[in-house]
């Protein structure tokens, strides 16, 4: 499975790099912080596979990476290659990128 760092998906959206991004978490999750992503909780992803692009980079987030990392595996399983599980999820992005970001 591939990954990516909160720093090196700082840098794509600091550059404005075309890409998606998909939080997993519930929505009462990413009501609370988020990263502006697409909200699809990981008990949808496949019955909304369809809102998640194939043709550009996917990072796939969540809390830890734990949630989204199960997310991939779905998907990878019905034919995607083009995604990225989001190291330490939106913990890591409070801790080393934003401090001021509401964690639970």
């Amino acid at each position: 499975m591939k990954e990516i760092s909160v720093q090196d998906l700082k840098d794509k959206k600091d550059k404005g790099e075309d890409f998606q991004l998909i939080d997993v978490r519930e929505d009462f999750e990413y009501e609370m912080s988020n990263l502006g992503g697409l909200s699809i909780p990981l008990g949808g992803i496949l019955i909304e596979a369809e809102k998640i692009e194939k043709d550009k980079p996917v990072v796939v987030m969540c809390r830890s990476g734990k949630r989204s990392a199960a997310a991939i595996m779905q998907l990878e399983q019905k034919g995607y290659t083009n995604l990225f599980n989001l190291q330490g999820g939106i913990l890591a992005w409070a801790d080393q990128i934003d401090p001021t970001i509401n964690v639970y």
